[in-house]
């Protein structure tokens, strides 16, 4: 008998508002979520594992300049573009993480190979970069991750000690981190996040995005989750964490403790976004207290929907 298997992916949540967005525009985004939920259902259909899916998904996402991940980075105080990505699969608990790395075509590839092939999980800065050279990853130059919208947001930012979150109220445009979470026929779970950060980030800051546990977590007991938002209190509220935490302990169904870490906790630190999760069984919740989050799922029992704003 196999599992019911389902993806969902995210890319990013924050003020959008219907009818801000051209309708090219908005075509655009629902496109390029597709190709990468299509992309990633296709491993699961022919029995392949939540893992590949959720590389494979998140890569295509890291791929499109639409999205604050990979080739869509923001730019940083420096004008330069720090990447995070973090992968990890349920079954035996294994993760890995990288970042502010600079010049890695698709940073969630990055992290699973610290997974498979290093003795740790988190690798950050230049070991990271030294890690991607040995495994020969293709460093590319910053003309790849060049994006006139993402220059002019750092521009409007530069030289002051503001920073932005790719989805503040001041943005019209795109939105943070992008992710996948997958359940494939074995019932093994897994999830995988990569971002570009904030625009004119300082210092070295890093989100919850590569942290297991805050912005990304998978457990075949509980669930597999990536989250999207205000990293900061994502990171204090361990929320990838907590949603499993919520269905080990209180036996919460998946889209309860999705619901209590993302309307209740988060927005009591102060903070806002969503997240997208799956359980062993198959099921997918994607609650987000913001205006929007570009979503998509796609499930074995013959649910399928790509969608931009609040129901």
């Amino acid at each position: 008998m196999q599992n019911n298997f389902s993806l969902a992916i995210h890319g990013g949540a924050g003020t959008l508002l219907k009818g801000q967005m051209t309708p090219e525009k908005e075509a655009a985004y629902k496109n390029a979520l597709q190709v990468a939920l299509d992309t990633g259902y296709s491993i699961l259909e022919q029995k392949g594992t939540s893992l590949d899916a959720v590389e494979a998904a998140v890569k295509i996402l890291e791929d499109s300049p639409l999205f604050n991940a990979g080739k869509g980075s923001v730019f940083t105080a420096e004008g330069t573009h720090e990447m995070d990505a973090a992968i990890m699969e349920g079954k035996e608990l294994k993760a890995g993480a990288v970042s502010l790395i600079t010049g890695i075509k698709n940073p969630v590839r990055l992290a699973r190979d610290v997974m498979e092939k290093s003795e740790h999980v988190f690798l950050a800065g230049t070991g990271a970069m030294e890690f991607a050279k040995e495994h020969h990853h293709d460093i590319l130059s910053s003309d790849y991750f060049y994006d006139e919208l993402r220059y002019q947001q750092w521009q409007a930012l530069k030289g002051s000690d503001s920073f932005q979150l790719d989805h503040s109220a001041k943005k019209d445009s795109k939105f943070g981190t992008v992710g996948a979470v997958a359940c494939d026929v074995f019932g093994t779970v897994a999830a995988a996040t990569s971002t570009g950060g904030m625009t004119n980030k300082k210092w070295g800051r890093v989100g919850d995005s590569p942290m297991i546990g805050s912005g990304n977590y998978a457990n075949n007991k509980t669930c597999a989750v990536s989250c999207t938002g205000s990293g900061e209190f994502f990171i204090r509220g361990v929320v990838a964490y907590d949603v499993s935490c919520l269905m080990e302990y209180k036996e919460m169904s998946l889209s309860e403790a999705a619901s209590e870490v993302i309307m209740h906790r988060v927005l009591k630190l102060g903070g806002d976004g969503g997240l997208i999760a799956v359980d062993a069984q198959g099921n997918i919740a994607m609650p987000f207290n913001t205006e929007g989050m570009y979503r998509g799922l796609k499930t074995s029992t013959g649910e399928s929907k790509i969608s931009i704003y609040k129901e």
